[in-house]
């Protein structure tokens, strides 16, 4: 058998008959064999090289076929299953790119011996098994690195052969194919060094010195340098007409060496990093330094490099060596690297040693004592620089990659990630006009917040707008503000986001790129590590850990630090997520994850209270939970940490979820993640998620729903006050429910319209809604709904005047929560009985009654019913004379009120401590916050409250000598009141204790603090 990938991809049998392969899969899989032959190939890379974009579920038994019907279609092909992967086995004349190898070897092994006929013969025979660029008809990305490192050393190898050629004076056959390959490349200066010489030796000096005018053009034009010292001695010889049969000899290359790429002239920010590079670079002593700048596609990596190198300049007077490696895309071979570097330092040809090791003791020799930079740019590892690296002190190396290199031991690492805002909003300026940007700031800051800050992108973006003058900023942040096609909007000429971010993803295993996939489906998340274990997968105790080794090496997945649980928590750069979100790939689902956070949410949430004044909607079996039990208990150990940690996550996830179809799980999650929202006062974000789910429920025409998620909005509106809003939305939600069958929920919604009736003063309408609960609730009501309504029922009383139906409601209510054996439920009853006792005149059992209730609640996390009895306690005590221990009452429940944003509790609390001031003199300060709580009251439509206030206000109008104002205020005071509210009555009373002088000196203008 014979085998080619030297030109078309070819298999010839014993007999010489071309054998036809079928199908590009079954071509594939032979070019990824030979270019590896004769050792193994991981499933992994085949797979990615036969379904680029998405393999099957049954990837591993589809590769195992097309092996098998290789081996029939090719039947003399030796294909063994090794490890993890296959291997080819062909003889060396089996296969044209071993024969190659085999003859390049021989040819260099005789050109360092000066048996320049014999290395001449090896390095025909070696092109001659080419039949034009390697694998032409093959199309197959992994192999596109390998494939361009060949066709380079098919140049280096028809220059090695005009070398030998030269040597034994057969230049004249060498022009044509030289000026034919100069053509096609014409920066290769070993080259057009060669030819200079052929075509001098063949008496044409002027077209030699013409060669080296054109190269050195094209070199200065396209590279902004100078030839090399190769060149130069090749013009040199030209200009002296001094032959003496050698092209070169080795001679020490002209100090300084500057091969550094201009720097940007609008480089921007990086201060910090810029002085970290230069310190560590240009201040060692005793070593060579070695600095590694790593960070995500994009991130500006090579850019800070230059600029860092430019300036240390002066430390290093020697020179200055720049490579780049291409380790994103066809990483080159350290042993090239090297070739090139000699070269630079005046060693080329035949000079040049054959092997790794031979190339890298020469490339040290060379820079022995010197002071030289050298910097390596785009490494692809840390085997690939290692080599690269000057033996002496005085040199320093500055490596740029997209990899961490966490195994190149002693360097010092600089990792990079995107620009704070104001060094993006900076670049953006220099880029477009600081006065395009000052006009457009808003759209300019919706710009940079699309390129997530990342240099690259802010660049595409900046020269999209510059070379588009007519372009407005707005139009582009438009564009950029749909995800689905900002990527496409990031391009510009050669220049596109979605190219870098694509070499480092394809660098990935499989494993990995599904992984990534996975986690871009899940939004913008912090994500901890648990999450990202369960998208792994159960595929042995290390694959998580491996795979989010490999995709933070990759800079593609950003540690952000551990939590309060210990768990290491990671993030996608916007950019890169929404790149890995438009991958065709088969991911591992997220519904494992959505489990896990279910069962995580479940079970935090079952350690709390339920404090929400609406039911529990979602009963249904959690599905089973991937994490192992042990994992749950350390993450959920403290409930109110797991949920202030994972909060913004659960969010972003509801709407995710509902989307996917698992409507009810996102209602569960949401229900149960409400539990600690509630209970903490993130009122804004229950909201926030609740309307999520209202807005989704009502396109996808799940009305019930679509009311539960109203009904908790409700819930917020009235805590903050607005009690006529709430009163509309309750009404509404109870009508609906009971509509749409779901009477149970519509009891609740009715119990909370009779609540918020009392905010608005209508006791008696009050009363009529609890009625109604009680009838929606049915004939077997449970005993949660119960509870709740019934404590609305001795309020109404208390405003209607009829103060022993309101001890005896609440002495049922106690009566019934001590049966129960709920601390919460048997607290709020004693407060509410606390208080009826003390509208009767019974303050002293009232006293204990709250002090119990106090006590209860301080040993439970439910700082709102907390807040409510210690304000209850204060006015007991003020109708006590007990005026300190009022007033402590009422100053913390005005903190804990106001942590939680409960605006009507945080008011009535500012209230008594205003009250208590006008007894302390400090009047001025006491009538601008009862002012102030006045006004809100009233735009809250809390009549009862507003009564209270007023009344207090009057005692600060006379206690500041403007009896006018306090009579209009008392005049105003009952105009407003019911004469049968008790509460407003009896509070308003109590108040009173506190105005009266507490023994100090009345100073009108003492300052303070004003509560708010």
């Amino acid at each position: 058998m014979r085998f080619g990938v030297l030109g078309p991809l070819t298999v010839v049998d014993a007999e010489g008959n071309r054998v036809r392969l079928r199908g590009d899969r079954q071509r594939s899989l032979l070019a990824m064999l030979l270019m590896n032959a004769g050792k193994p190939v991981l499933v992994d890379s085949l797979v990615e090289a036969l379904w680029p974009e998405l393999p099957p579920k049954s990837y591993a038994s589809n590769l195992h076929t097309y092996v098998s019907r290789l081996r029939e279609r090719v039947g003399d092909i030796r294909i063994e299953h090794v490890g993890s992967g296959y291997r080819l086995m062909a003889a060396p004349g089996e296969l044209d790119l071993l024969i190659f190898e085999t003859e390049v070897a021989a040819g260099r092994k005789a050109a360092r011996a000066g048996e320049a006929a014999v290395a001449a013969d090896h390095f025909r025979k070696a092109l001659a098994q080419w039949r034009g660029p390697a694998l032409a008809d093959v199309d197959v990305a992994a192999l596109d690195p390998a494939i361009s490192t060949l066709d380079a050393e098919r140049l280096t190898v028809l220059e090695d052969c005009a070398e030998a050629e030269l040597s034994i004076g057969k230049h004249a056959g060498l022009i044509g194919e030289l000026e034919a390959f100069l053509a096609a490349h014409p920066l290769r200066e070993r080259a057009a060094a060669q030819l200079m010489l052929a075509l001098r030796r063949s008496g044409r000096q002027a077209e030699a010195l013409a060669v080296y005018a054109r190269t050195r053009t094209v070199l200065v034009d396209e590279l902004g340098v100078e030839p090399g010292p190769e060149l130069r001695q090749a013009h040199a010889t030209v200009l002296s007409g001094e032959d003496h049969g050698k092209l070169h000899d080795p001679a020490p290359p002209s100090w300084p060496i500057c091969q550094l790429p201009p720097c940007l002239g609008d480089f921007t920010g990086r201060e910090s990093e810029v002085d970290i590079v230069s310190a560590t670079l240009a201040d060692a002593k005793g070593s060579v330094p070695v600095t590694v700048i790593s960070g995500e596609p994009g991130a500006g990596k090579s850019t800070l490099a230059v600029h860092a190198a430019h300036r240390i300049r002066k430390s290093f007077p020697d020179g200055q060596l720049y490579v780049h490696l291409s380790g994103t895309a066809q990483a080159r071979k350290p042993i090239d690297v090297l070739a090139d570097l000699l070269r630079a330092l005046g060693v080329s040809g035949p000079a040049i040693p054959d092997g790794l090791e031979a190339r890298a003791a020469a490339y040290r020799g060379r820079l022995t004592d010197r002071k030289v930079l050298v910097v390596l740019d785009d490494a692809a590892s840390p085997e690939q620089v290692r080599a690269l690296f000057p033996g002496t002190p005085g040199c320093a190396v500055l490596v740029t990659s997209r990899r961490r290199l966490s195994t190149l031991d002693g360097a010092y690492r600089v990792p990079l990630g995107p620009f704070g805002d104001q060094e993006a909003a900076a670049l953006l300026r220099h880029i477009v006009g600081t006065e395009r940007v000052a006009a457009e700031h808003g759209a300019a800051t919706r710009i940079v917040a699309s390129c997530g800050n990342l240099p690259l992108a802010l660049r595409i973006a900046g020269t999209r707008l510059a070379i588009r003058p007519h372009l407005s900023l707005r139009a582009l942040a438009d564009r950029l503000d749909n995800e689905r096609h900002r990527l496409d909007e990031l391009s510009v000429s050669d220049r596109t986001v979605r190219t870098s971010i694509a070499l480092s993803y394809h660098a990935l295993s499989l494993r990995a790129q599904s992984t990534l996939h996975a986690l871009a489906q899940c939004g913008d998340i912090s994500a901890p590590a648990w999450a990202i274990a369960v998208l792994v997968g159960k595929r042995g105790e290390n694959s998580a850990d491996a795979v989010m080794e490999e995709l933070v090496e990759a800079s593609l997945l950003t540690p952000i630090g551990v939590d309060a649980t210990g768990e290491p928590r990671y993030r996608l750069h916007n950019l890169v997520r929404v790149f890995a979100q438009d991958q065709r790939r088969q991911a591992p689902t997220v519904s494992m994850l959505i489990d896990a956070a279910l069962g995580l949410a479940d079970t935090a949430a079952r350690e709390l209270p339920w404090t929400v004044p609406l039911p529990l909607r979602s009963t249904r079996e959690l599905p089973e939970q991937p994490l192992h039990p042990a994992t749950v208990g350390r993450l959920v150990a403290d409930p109110h940490t797991w949920f202030a940690i994972e909060q913004r996550n659960l969010l972003t996830a509801i709407g995710s979820i509902f989307r996917a179809g698992r409507r009810a799980e996102a209602v569960l999650l949401l229900e149960r993640l409400t539990a600690y929202l509630w209970l903490n006062g993130h009122y804004a974000d229950m909201r926030s998620g609740h309307d999520t789910i209202r807005q989704l429920a009502a396109r996808a025409g799940d009305r019930v729903t679509e009311l539960w998620a109203e009904a908790n909005i409700a819930v917020v509106i009235h805590a903050r006050g607005e009690h006529e809003e709430a009163e509309r939305r309750f009404r509404a939600c109870a009508l609906e429910l009971e509509r749409q069958g779901e009477p149970r929920m519509a009891s609740w919604a009715m119990a909370n319209l009779a609540r918020c009736l009392l905010g608005l003063g209508r006791a008696e309408e009050a009363l009529v809604a609890v009625r109604d609960a009680i009838t929606l609730a049915g004939p077997d009501p449970d005993l949660a709904a119960v509870a709740h309504i019934e404590l609305t029922r001795p309020e109404a009383f208390n405003k209607l005047g009829l103060l022993h139906e309101s001890v005896e409601a609440n002495r049922r209510t106690l009566a019934t929560a001590r049966l129960t054996g709920k601390p919460l439920a048997i607290s709020l009853a004693l407060r509410g009985l606390a208080w009826s006792l003390t509208l009767t005149g019974q303050p002293r059992t009232a006293l204990g009654l709250a002090e119990e209730s106090v006590s209860i609640l301080r040993a439970m996390p439910v700082s709102s019913s907390l807040a409510r009895s210690l304000r209850t306690l204060g006015a007991i005590c003020a109708g006590l004379g007990e005026r300190e221990r009022a007033i402590t009452a009422y100053t913390e429940a005005h903190q804990l009120a106001g942590e939680r944003g409960e605006r009507p509790r945080e008011l009535s609390c500012a209230r008594a401590i205003a009250a208590s001031w006008i007894g302390e003199g400090r009047i001025t300060e006491a009538i601008a916050s009862l002012e102030q709580g006045l006004a809100e009251f009233k735009a809250m439509g809390s009549v009862a409250s507003a009564v209270v206030s007023s009344r207090v206000l009057a005692r600060a109008y006379e206690a500041a000598g403007e009896p006018a104002r306090a009579a209009a205020m008392t005049e105003e005071a009952d105009r407003l009141a019911d004469p049968r509210d008790a509460s407003a009555t009896v509070l308003s009373s109590l108040l009173f204790k506190l105005t009266e002088d507490a023994g100090r000196e009345l100073v009108a203008n003492t300052s303070g603090a004003t509560p708010r």
